[in-house]
């Protein structure tokens, strides 16, 4: 999307954290450009329609998502990232933003389900990536994978906060079992 007006900016800033804390469906367009301090005229005019705003918002969230990973991998191990869930989460307390989109709109033709799609293939390949670069299979970096979106639903949604603590230790063992030891390494 091009450069949006500030006015399009407060709409994407009220939305976002309205979706996040409320979910899609129950917020809708009017308290959306309330709390932007807008009209619904302007959020139709910078958006043409709140799936559209929708989509826009899970690209954020994954822009902002792998940015705060990425800086805070540097210097990590493999199993890092799990630490790196833990301080993610302390902020977090509706859990993946992502999964909980597609609770809403899954299985549908909404614009979002792509931006959801990618986000976890994304994922999916950073592990993967973890895995190579750490000499290891990529099967590993895919079961990391598993671990990792397992613990973020139980982190939340599961109420057991020790997840990703525990999603560390079993990934620790996984890496130990392929010959690994969980040592530092560029990760990101």
């Amino acid at each position: 999307m091009d450069t949006l007006t500030p006015a399009g900016e407060k709409l994407v800033a009220a939305a976002s954290r309205l979706f996040y804390r409320h979910g899609i469906r129950a917020v809708g367009v009017d308290l959306i450009a309330e709390t932007a301090g807008t009209t619904k005229k302007t959020l139709y005019d910078r958006f043409g329609s709140k799936d559209a705003l929708v989509a826009l918002y899970l690209e954020r969230r994954a822009e902002y998502w792998r940015s705060f990973l990425l800086e805070h991998m540097r210097g990590r191990s493999v199993a890092g990232v799990f630490d790196v869930l833990a301080l993610w989460l302390r902020d977090q307390d509706r859990g993946c933003a992502f999964v909980n989109a597609y609770a809403e709109i899954g299985g549908t033709d909404h614009p979002a389900e792509r931006v959801i799609r990618e986000e976890k293939a994304w994922m999916r390949e950073y592990f993967v990536g973890l895995a190579r670069e750490a000499g290891l299979p990529p099967e590993l970096g895919v079961e990391l994978h598993l671990l990792y979106e397992g613990a973020t639903v139980l982190a939340t949604a599961g109420g057991v906060p020790e997840a990703p603590a525990q999603a560390r230790a079993a990934a620790e063992r996984a890496l130990s079992a392929c010959g690994s030891a969980p040592t530092t390494g560029s990760a990101g």
